[in-house]
């Protein structure tokens, strides 16, 4: 064997141990976190469950606990939807900053070229909020604009002509509001400029290419399933004891498509994870992951989060993305909450990790399984 063999042997072979190393690592770390996701979720008495550990592009782990009915019909697997709600918004900044980056628009373009009927109390105000500051929550209105109309019986038409009552709080770019309705403009924004539908173009550009075979956007195709997870929500804590009932699935949000409409099964969310980690570059390529996690507008409520105060150092918002400094290092991360239904997802590049969760219920012990995943992650690398 020449010398150049030998050493390219050597190499190979502390490769190879390297690689078993961290997957051993990996396994065992599964095997206790696994023990204690497992403990919090019967504290709280959760009916369904499931979670992902991806690294780098492959799944490192996926548990599945409970049931996706109150009667216990049938197991949540690794395939069964969940409402994944404000997660949602990740898909569609992507989808908006796809389409920005292949010119078919411009995200400093006003909302009114595309929406012209959107209109607020100030007479040129809604002129000057740009796409751009709908995907960062920095359009200056109040906090969930009209959030309380998607209970009514209204269409976002209707819904709409509301905001001219709206005076902004501040310009755009300058503070930090979440929306919802506002936010779901990027739709019309994504019809007028090309011909498919929003949820056609989810399908082509993301879901599909991504192998997200269960992931879809609306009610009917939730329903339609033969496995989603039934939504509950707490009715009665009696003495340590959470107590569940079953509810029907709420629409209100569905009316909102791209700030809470998604739906999709753990197995999507690996695939999403990967993607974002930089793993499908045919798909989201490096400038596009780039341009969605740039921090643009400060987020310091999140500062004062439960579970997650004690690790946070500085938090942002980016085009879909939470951007938080969590121990020092980044974390990219959003969660979602709409009747019966929680879900979390979040990745690191600087660990080649990612971690989401989907519950049905609506318990905040998501945070703490969250955060704990994340106060441990460094213990990987």
């Amino acid at each position: 064997m020449s010398l150049s063999q030998t050493i390219s042997a050597i190499v190979l072979f502390f490769t190879f141990l390297t690689a078993a190393s961290q997957a051993a690592s990996i396994e065992s770390f599964n095997a206790q976190f696994a023990k204690n996701v497992e403990q919090q979720l019967r504290k709280y008495s959760i009916p369904g469950a499931a979670y992902v550990i991806v690294e780098s592009n492959k799944i490192a782990a996926l548990e599945t606990f409970g049931y996706t009915d109150k009667k216990r019909t049938q197991r949540v697997n690794q395939d069964t939807v969940f409402r994944l709600a404000s997660v949602s918004k990740t898909f569609s900044a992507t989808l908006t900053t796809m389409l920005a980056q292949e010119h078919k628009l411009d995200l400093h373009d006003p909302i009114t070229k595309y929406v012209p009927e959107f209109r607020l109390a100030e007479k040129t105000a809604a002129n000057k909020i740009q796409i751009h500051h709908l995907l960062s929550h920095s359009t200056g209105l109040i906090p969930n604009a009209y959030d309380n109309l998607l209970a009514e019986n209204w269409d976002m038409a209707r819904t709409l002509t509301w905001f001219d009552k709206l005076s902004p709080l501040c310009a755009p770019g300058e503070c930090y509001g979440y929306q919802n309705v506002a936010y779901s403009l990027v739709e019309p924004v994504i019809e007028t400029v090309q011909t498919k539908p929003f949820a056609q173009l989810l399908d082509e550009r993301i879901f599909d290419p991504l192998k997200m075979k269960n992931a879809s956007i609306g009610l009917r195709p939730f329903i339609q399933s033969n496995n989603f997870a039934k939504p509950h929500v707490l009715i009665n804590k009696k003495q340590g004891r959470y107590i569940w009932t079953q509810v029907s699935v709420d629409p209100d949000f569905y009316k909102v498509g791209p700030a809470a409409g998604v739906n999709a099964s753990i197995s999507d969310l690996a695939q999403w994870l990967i993607a974002n980690l930089g793993y499908k570059p045919q798909v989201l390529s490096k400038d596009l992951l780039t341009e969605l996690t740039t921090p643009r507008i400060h987020t310091t409520r999140e500062l004062k989060k439960r579970y997650w105060r004690n690790h946070l150092n500085d938090a942002y918002y980016g085009y879909g993305w939470r951007i938080y400094q969590f121990d020092g290092f980044p974390v990219y991360f959003h969660s979602g909450w709409v009747r019966g239904y929680r879900a979390a997802v979040g990745y690191s590049p600087d660990f080649d990790l990612g971690f989401a969760i989907l519950l049905n219920a609506e318990s905040n012990v998501i945070s703490q399984i969250t955060s704990d995943f994340w106060a441990q992650a460094k213990s990987l690398n």
